[in-house]
């Protein structure tokens, strides 16, 4: 169930349905004709609350201490005070009712963050077109936050800490990354989290506050990508039934990331050249320039550099987004954050599916350390998963786990690697058993009595 979030209007709670419009003017006629339409904009279950006020609540600082969706004014002088209230309240959306209306006084409202510029004399439907415009991007928006924090929850990325040197290192860079405005290509294997790494150099950046957007480039095929990416024209193709801002807009002010840049089909990257360059694009089906101040970071699994060489892809652009390179390494490469990794969604998912926190057994713990994980993070987070759901005991063992994983070929122990002293004594008792004619002679070459070496045999082979 979604939750609408909840604003402050006149010091009482007030869900998000319950949008709620100030109306300011000091002709009684003109709040009490602005009051009804607006409420009866409030159609198809939503419901509008409105307040006439001849001054504003006593004054901008009384404004500044109620929280409103909607702010109708009816005067080109409260152009002074729209940046102090949106400072107040980002959210709130602001349209301005005038008779002096002329282009300049337009462009002037649109550019210190007016909602919408309404001249009069105006229509009662123009009243209720634009309440009604208002009241359904709130919905929208409520129900995407709603979304994005439910995903949050559902999916859970990796830990953005380590002990190993190479990702402590790659977090470094982000973070430096972080507070520069220049593209940043994400290199590594699938799995890694490139996509994370990306979204948490958004998080500590100046532009942490707008919005982070990502595009999945392979996901399209190359009209719908375009349309996705610059958005499209009323009747650019077959379904278009209407103009649509596109992702580049949608991240306005804050950060575009794509993944799998690579698989960008080669006309698209010419456009999203230009777009890297002068921060300009046009819509499909559409000859009108726009513009954007968006961050782009990229992020591929392929060897752009061999594309590059093939022709497959754009040496300039591979240019334009490699101003900072950050190759995420592979979980291999980091094998002590294998089992923190593990216990960390055995900890998620138990608390999803409402169970204790099960525990890795010794042997699962082997297993989970010597696989090779080809499928990185994301094929942990996967096996964990699907151990919690299926194991019934409270303590996984190697069988919790799927064949490729529990049967896979164990790394032989070496000395200086990530294995413990038993391991490792295990390993080299075996060894030298296996070469040598008697136990006297295997305990001879090891340095013990033979006593001794039964007893480590035998409870080894009782380990098994």
């Amino acid at each position: 169930m979604i939750r609408a979030p909840v604003c402050y209007c006149g010091g009482y709670a007030t869900p998000v349905s319950q949008l709620h419009v100030l109306i300011v003017d000091d002709e009684k006629n003109i709040r009490s004709t602005l009051r009804g339409l607006s409420r009866r904009a409030g159609r198809r279950g939503r419901r509008i609350g409105v307040t006439p006020s001849r001054s504003g609540c006593h004054g901008p600082r009384g404004l500044r201490t109620w929280f409103f969706w909607i702010f109708v004014w009816v005067c080109t002088a409260a152009l002074d005070l729209i940046p102090l209230l949106l400072a107040e309240n980002p959210n709130v959306a602001i349209i301005v009712v005038t008779a002096y209306a002329t282009v300049e006084t337009a462009v002037e409202a649109m550019r210190r963050g007016v909602w919408d510029y309404l001249p009069k004399p105006f229509s009662p439907a123009q009243i209720r077109h634009l309440v009604e415009r208002v009241a359904t991007q709130r919905s929208l928006t409520a129900r995407a936050d709603d979304l994005e924090n439910r995903l949050r929850n559902e999916a859970p990325d990796i830990l953005l800490s380590s002990s190993s040197p190479a990702v402590r290192s790659v977090l470094q860079v982000v973070g430096r990354a972080a507070q520069a405005e220049v593209a940043v290509l994400f290199r590594g294997e699938s799995g890694t989290g490139k996509g994370v790494l990306a979204r948490a150099m958004h998080e500590q950046s100046k532009r942490r506050e707008r919005p982070f957007v990502v595009v999945n480039c392979p996901t399209l095929s190359e009209e719908l990508l375009a349309s996705e990416l610059f958005g499209h024209a009323k009747g650019a193709f077959t379904g278009a039934v209407r103009d649509q801002p596109g992702r580049v807009e949608s991240a306005q002010g804050g950060t575009l990331f794509l993944d799998e840049i690579g698989e960008m089909p080669a006309n698209l990257q010419a456009k999203l050249l230009r777009f890297l360059q002068d921060k300009q694009f046009e819509r499909v089906g559409e000859t009108r320039t726009r513009q954007a101040d968006v961050r782009v970071a990229a992020a591929t699994n392929r060897n752009l550099d061999a594309d590059v060489k093939t022709g497959a892809f754009r040496e300039d652009l591979l240019y334009r987004l490699n101003v900072i390179e950050i190759q995420v390494p592979a979980l291999r490469e980091r094998p002590e954050d294998i089992l923190p990794l593990a216990r960390h969604f055995l900890e998620f998912f138990a608390r999803a599916l409402g169970r204790p926190v099960p525990e890795l057994s010794p042997a699962a713990e082997q297993v989970l350390a010597g696989y090779a994980w080809p499928g990185n993070v994301r094929e942990l987070r996967n096996t964990i998963e699907r151990a919690m759901i299926l194991w019934p005991s409270p303590r996984l063992e190697p069988q919790a786990f799927p064949e490729r994983i529990a049967g896979a070929k164990q790394p032989l122990p070496t000395v200086g690697g990530d294995f413990t002293l038993d391991a490792i004594e295990r390993a080299h008792l075996q060894a030298v058993l296996a070469r040598s004619a008697s136990l006297d002679a295997a305990a001879a070459t090891l340095g013990i009595d033979s006593s001794t070496l039964w007893r480590k045999r035998k409870r080894y082979e009782e380990a098994g």
